[in-house]
């Protein structure tokens, strides 16, 4: 499915969404049912991120990226 491209591996905890930001870092942020965390970059390590690809943290702990499919839909011809 995706290509492993990070080289440090997260810990993760329950309560918590784990993304890449913006910045190239890993982030954790409290979902509802955690009312009592807070937000705080978990990883050390920057990721490039290149445009057409969707960055996540895979099942070992990595991160890693898809491509993305853009092609969308083809428009209707009207009558």
């Amino acid at each position: 499915m995706g290509e492993r491209i990070g080289h440090e591996k997260i810990e993760r905890e329950e309560g918590y969404l784990y993304y890449v930001g913006k910045d190239g870092y890993v982030w954790k942020a409290p979902t509802k049912a955690n009312r009592s965390g807070k937000k705080e970059r978990v990883s050390k390590e920057k990721i490039e991120k290149e445009k057409g690809y969707l960055y996540y943290i895979d099942k070992n702990g990595y991160v890693a990226r898809a491509k993305m499919n853009r092609e969308g839909r083809k428009a209707s011809k009207k009558r």
